[in-house]
């Protein structure tokens, strides 16, 4: 079993007719777990267009999914309360946005899902450490967090980053 026929990788074969010993994928093939039959939901677009719709309906364990994933992965710089006022922000990281800002919360849902997804600015990209299930999920509570256009009250927003001493 020691010394066994075969070819190493990418090793010349007279076995094919193109010479190779490593072999194509068969057109269509797609890796485990990145199937996309579903625009909207692997995307945020519907016909190529950022889309104002979850791809399913948005309930209360949705929500509350999103907001165990939102206090792991955004908070430490858009705080908890989504002001843009994180711990890594209070450490000299560029302030983000506060997802309360007009702009966000006129994007549309898909908006949300893509950046999370793609990243924007200093934001990383997402896309490896959060399956798009909970990408949505964090989406759904941001929206939830943006309270349907209200600002969070006084009490619920982080504190100042604290001031420069010369």
């Amino acid at each position: 079993m020691h010394d066994q026929p075969k070819y190493e990788p990418l090793e010349p074969a007279a076995l094919f007719t193109d010479g190779q010993s490593a072999r194509p994928p068969v057109e269509g093939t797609v890796a485990r777990g990145q199937l996309n039959e579903d625009e909207l939901f692997t995307t945020g677009k519907s016909g190529g267009a950022l889309s104002n719709e979850f791809p399913y309906a948005v309930t209360r364990e949705m929500v509350d999914r999103g907001q165990e994933r939102y206090d792991i992965f955004c908070a430490p710089c858009h705080d908890r309360a989504g002001t843009g006022r994180g711990m890594v922000v209070r450490r000299g990281y560029r302030q983000p946005p506060s997802l309360h800002d007009q702009r966000l919360r006129d994007a549309p849902a898909g908006h949300l899902f893509d950046v999370i997804t793609n990243g924007f600015g200093q934001m990383p990209d997402y896309r490896a450490q959060v399956p798009a299930a909970d990408r949505w999920a964090i989406a759904a509570y941001v929206r939830a967090l943006q309270g349907a256009g209200q600002a969070p009250p006084a009490s619920a927003q982080a504190p100042a980053a604290p001031q420069e001493r010369h």
